[in-house]
């Protein structure tokens, strides 16, 4: 994943130790105060959503402690795409600019410009060059992009 995308995750899950896991204890713990707990709604639901938390929380440390933080700017490229790449394309039918940083599942957020590496564009654009044809299936049918600037930023 990119420097990026490894921050974000680093500051959801101290979001969820810092902020969302103390809120469930305290919920947790007012639920208990209002006495039976086998018809108790609210002591469910904050239970449900601890456990929730938790496992995200976990999600969170395993995704971390396993990533490979990746600096475009210092891999080798020789004018290729790559991952961590930001990709100018043109559409060649509509002539429409688009850019797209290519990043981890993790890190995608179309609205951004971060297209994951899983993508059908970056995975047909992965190793290609400038001037280089991008062709995606669609479901409207072929779209064509041709790679008109490829840029290594950290």
């Amino acid at each position: 994943m990119t420097r990026v995308g490894f921050k974000q995750l680093q500051a959801k899950l101290e979001q969820l130790k810092v902020h969302e896991r103390p809120k469930v204890i305290a919920a947790i713990a007012e639920a208990c105060a209002h006495g039976d707990l086998k018809e108790n709604a609210e002591y469910h639901a904050a239970k449900e959503r601890q456990g929730f938390i938790e496992g995200q929380m976990v999600e969170l440390e395993n995704k971390l402690a396993l990533s490979d933080i990746i600096d475009p700017s210092k891999v080798a490229n020789n004018g290729r795409v790559i991952f961590g790449a930001t990709l100018h394309l043109v559409d060649i039918n509509s002539q429409e600019t688009v850019i797209y940083q290519i990043v981890g599942e993790d890190e995608a957020d179309i609205k951004q410009g971060k297209l994951s590496v899983t993508s059908p564009i970056a995975r047909e654009a992965i190793g290609k060059k400038v001037g280089d044809s991008v062709v995606v299936k669609t479901p409207a049918g072929l779209r064509e992009f041709r790679i008109i600037q490829i840029e290594y930023i950290a």
